[in-house]
């Protein structure tokens, strides 16, 4: 491929092909940006089903074809689509907790003996999860997908100069985490 080919222009003829039903344009699609969505679910903390979360982004970009416009950037679109992907898992995984809660009340058990909890002070990861959904998502768009602060604002519906805020104060703070555990 090369370096003159502009890939947003190619998603957008990928897409009308899309919308015809084109099967083999969808796996295109697929192919060029499965990638890039399990890299998203897996800086978001959902990298044990990131897998099924790109699926659910992909089924979801299939029902949507036939309504899909480019009025913007196709990432922002699709991203738009893995947002709502990822707040239906937190969701669901929110009240699977709830009854993890209730059962480990009823039924408890020998725990790791903080094992876990000293990994996860370790990990990146665990301190992205540490963050709130609102600043996650906004530098996990930022840093790890490389969107431009215009493009994060269309995905998540909210001005630039909220992103660029939400940025900062998602370094700020876990600058802070990191300088508290050296």
């Amino acid at each position: 491929m090369s370096g003159s080919v502009q890939p947003e222009t190619d998603d957008f003829s990928l897409m009308a092909q899309v919308r015809d039903d084109r099967e083999d344009a969808f796996r295109r699609i697929v192919d060029r940006h499965q990638r890039p969505l399990l890299n998203f679910f897996a800086r978001m903390g959902a990298s044990s089903h990131g897998e099924d979360l790109a699926q659910e982004t992909f089924i979801r970009l299939w029902n949507y074809r036939k309504k899909y416009k480019p009025a913007a950037k196709f990432t922002t679109f699709l991203y738009t689509l893995a947002r709502h992907t990822w707040l239906d898992y937190v969701r669901r995984q929110v009240r699977f907790q709830l009854f993890s809660d209730r059962y480990r009340e009823e039924n408890p058990s020998s725990t790791d003996g903080g094992l876990g909890r000293l990994r996860k002070d370790l990990d990146i990861q665990a301190a992205l999860d540490k963050l709130s959904p609102k600043l996650r998502e906004t530098l996990v768009l930022a840093i790890h997908q490389g969107l431009a602060y215009d493009e994060i604002a269309g995905v998540l519906r909210i001005p630039v100069g909220t992103v660029k805020s939400r940025v900062s104060n998602a370094l700020s703070t876990l600058k802070e985490m990191f300088d508290e555990h050296p």
